[in-house]
């Protein structure tokens, strides 16, 4: 279940079940240790430290080719389809007692992938309900903003997820498995939400589809995103406060899901947690990425040079990478949150400072100490604060295919006004981590480089959050004057 170095075993703490892990081979792994903790009645395993296999077994040979690349791309897939895994990543830790459900979600994903009565219908709600296709639109303002002294630069596209129903791109992922959940007979939907953008898309696909719906929230997320909120709670749904933040939210969910196994469905909104829920949220959010391509080919006849994302868990930048991820020639940026800066020890940077361990049910790069406690995340962006990430990203990573940088929270605001001021366009805050790095890659670029990036959001909730921050930073210009 877990693959040939890690086999799932449960431990139980009150009524209830998580798994933890055992080492096998242990002499091949001598720096990879297994941690535990209790997580408000849940025990959550951490793996930490260093794998020491050779990279060959792990399937990592350093590749200085694409082609070699490419390579690792496609034994990444078989990998998936056989054990559910991307390369030494995902995979499936859970106890016993969920395999079974996993298994059939596994089966019924699949069928609705080749099922065309499914397709058609999904088809229908993306564009009389969602909204798609979305725009790819050319940001004239900041493409001219980012030009030289000669007039050269880049040119800036977005590609306007938040314009979707609801405001994000979550509402993709959101009614494609709220119609999966209902073809299974599931009537009562669970889910956790951060920024709250996918319990809002969650909410509303529910109430679109006549199921129940119950969100869990972090208590201080709820405070931060209180317009979400009240959305959630007009549409019909249960918002139930959780203390602390998505991480323990999601937790909580799981919870829940678990104590009602077959009348329960969670629906997951990021790319993480056991198989198949990262594939089923990256392919329901592929519908990005291939309308990037083909309204590419119809503006300018060709591909994107370089395609730019935020990374919390991973969703919105799977969903607009994944159509080119064998597009040698297509660059493939994602964008961290740094928070205070990423050697505060205040940030969300799990791929660049995280170590690999398994959480909430997956194996990827977590934030987390010597001693396998996760550290708690931070970013101005709320929905960037997840401890652990995505485990195709995590892939990509290893392998080399996608680039990873980090922007502090002062970046993304000050990126946020600039899209204001230039284009007339709020982002949300997480998409504004996306933009602010067009400050450091837009120099090093090519005149006439196409940029796609994606505003995976839309700013609204986090109106108040700048507000107060250009308040503060007025007053602090008052005191130094």
């Amino acid at each position: 279940m877990a693959g040939n170095n890690l086999q799932s075993t449960i431990s139980v703490h009150g009524r209830t079940l998580y798994p933890t892990c055992k080492l096998l081979n242990s002499s091949k792994m001598l720096g990879f240790s297994l941690q535990s903790r209790t997580d408000r009645g849940l025990i959550v395993c951490s793996a930490v430290g260093h794998n020491t296999l050779n990279s060959d077994e792990l399937g990592l040979r350093n590749p200085t080719r694409t082609s070699e690349i490419l390579e690792l791309i496609d034994q990444g897939e078989k990998t998936l389809a056989n054990s559910g895994k991307f390369g030494r990543f995902g995979g499936i830790f859970v106890p016993e007692t969920l395999i079974t459900c996993l298994k059939k979600l596994e089966v019924e994903f699949n069928w609705v992938l080749h099922d065309p009565q499914f397709q058609e219908e999904l088809s229908i709600a993306l564009k009389d309900y969602v909204g798609r296709e979305t725009p790819l639109y050319f940001a004239e303002r900041l493409t001219n903003y980012y030009r030289n002294k000669n007039g050269e630069g880049p040119e800036i596209y977005l590609k306007r997820e938040d314009l979707t129903h609801g405001g994000a791109h979550k509402i993709n992922n959101a009614m494609a498995q709220a119609m999966l959940a209902k073809r299974m007979g599931r009537k009562s939907i669970v889910a956790a939400t951060g920024a709250g953008q996918h319990g809002v898309a969650t909410a509303a696909a529910c109430a679109k589809l006549g199921l129940d719906c119950t969100i869990f929230m972090g208590s201080i997320d709820m405070q931060r995103q209180s317009s979400n909120v009240l959305l959630m709670e007009h549409t019909g749904a249960q918002v139930k406060s959780v203390a602390g933040t998505f991480k323990d939210a999601t937790s909580e969910a799981i919870r829940s899901c678990v104590g009602n196994l077959q009348g329960s469905y969670y629906l997951a909104g990021t790319a993480v947690g056991p198989h198949p829920c990262p594939s089923m949220v990256r392919e329901f959010q592929t519908v990005i990425g291939k309308e990037t391509r083909k309204q590419a080919m119809e503006k300018w006849s060709g591909k994107p040079d370089v395609l730019v994302a935020c990374v919390g868990s991973g969703s919105n930048a799977l969903g607009l990478f994944h159509e080119f991820i064998r597009d040698e020639d297509v660059r493939l940026i994602g964008v961290e949150a740094a928070g205070y800066g990423i050697d505060s020890g205040k940030h969300s940077a799990t791929l660049a400072k995280g170590e690999v361990g398994v959480y909430h049910g997956a194996m990827s790069y977590l934030l987390q100490d010597d001693e396998g406690q996760i550290i708690g995340p931070h970013s101005i962006g709320v929905g960037l604060e997840y401890p652990g990430v995505s485990p195709e990203l995590s892939f990509l990573k290893d392998i080399g295919r996608a680039e990873f940088y980090s922007i502090t929270d002062e970046e993304a605001l000050e990126a946020y006004t600039r899209l204001c001021r230039l284009e007339g366009i709020f982002p949300a805050l997480e998409a504004a981590h996306a933009l602010a790095y067009l400050e450091k890659l837009c120099p090093t670029l090519a005149s006439g480089t196409k940029v796609v990036v994606n505003c995976s959001g839309r700013g609204d909730k986090d109106a108040g959050t700048v507000f107060k921050y250009q308040h503060k930073m007025e007053g602090e210009q008052e005191q130094s004057e």
